[in-house]
């Protein structure tokens, strides 16, 4: 298998002890990009075929946490002989440090992909010091 397919395989998720799914599905780990701007960090997440409805955010204490059940689509009249893709759910933790504004904390979905905007606290932003002479 070549590095190129190896980054395009999904990982599934490892149960740990502390956890038990209620669900009897597969559970991969979404890929993401993080990236900083001035006055926010933006998580983008690679949930496919999960929507606003098939999302739950979590945020406690300073894990913040995405879950996104995904149904399998089953065209009707047809039955699946070869699966190249697995379907399945999708779950990660993030840990948040105290430069994150927690009250402002926006998530949006189009096509697959989850995007969290999460504000600096103020007192965390780079700002300007004025000098003067004296």
């Amino acid at each position: 298998m070549t590095d190129q397919m190896m980054e395009n395989q999904k990982e599934e998720v490892t149960n740990t002890e502390e956890t038990e799914r209620i669900r009897d599905r597969q559970v991969y780990i979404p890929r993401a990009d993080i990236y900083e701007t001035k006055d926010a960090i933006i998580v983008m997440a690679d949930v496919p075929g999960a929507d606003e409805s098939s999302l739950d955010i979590t945020l406690e204490k300073n894990v913040l946490t995405i879950y996104a059940s995904v149904e399998p689509e089953q065209p009707e009249g047809y039955s699946l002989i070869y699966q190249e893709y697995g379907v399945g759910d999708y779950e990660r933790s993030f840990i948040l440090s105290n430069q994150v504004d927690r009250g402002k904390i926006e998530a949006t979905v189009k096509d697959g992909v989850l995007r969290l905007e999460l504000p600096k606290a103020a007192e965390a932003q780079a700002r300007k010091i004025s000098v003067r002479a004296g």
